[in-house]
């Protein structure tokens, strides 16, 4: 590139903040919702980010076609972190600390055609574990760079 060429990169992003009921411990198909937010974007390609800024919630990715597979997954992690009566926090939830931990706070996924690229069975899920809550949750639709 010669010195009095520049490259220029457009880069869009847009934001949408989401509010969900979580009356008790689920996971909550929020796909629709990040769907929603990429059409409203009007981004083709790029990526989308989805994320949960609370402490005893997370984001997650798994099967969206059989109920039971939500079930089971809350069963196990129930028992991979289960209440402890030696815990210390003041609150009492550091069962739901340890498993937003584990399940972790964000997804990122691509986007193309304008579409999340998702496998024919996965959907995207806010996992609440210290019900009842009044929630939020944020999606970056992130346009891809062109020159």
């Amino acid at each position: 590139m010669a010195d009095k060429e520049k490259e220029f990169r457009i880069l869009i992003a847009m934001l949408f903040e989401y509010h969900i009921s979580a009356p008790h411990a689920d996971f909550y198909n929020i796909t629709p919702k990040v769907c929603e937010a990429i059409a409203k974007s009007g981004v083709e390609n790029g990526i989308v980010v989805v994320y949960c800024p609370h402490t005893t919630a997370g984001i997650t990715i798994n099967e969206n076609a059989d109920p039971d597979v939500v079930r089971d997954l809350l069963i196990g992690i129930g028992k991979a972190f289960p209440d402890r009566p030696e815990f210390r926090h003041a609150e009492g939830n550091s069962a739901a600390h340890l498993k937003a931990s584990a399940v972790g706070s964000s997804a990122t996924v691509i986007v193309s055609g304008g579409k999340p690229i998702l496998g024919i069975w996965q959907g995207i899920y806010f996992c609440e574990f210290d019900p009842p809550r009044e929630r939020t949750f944020f999606v970056k639709v992130v346009k891809q760079a062109s020159v």
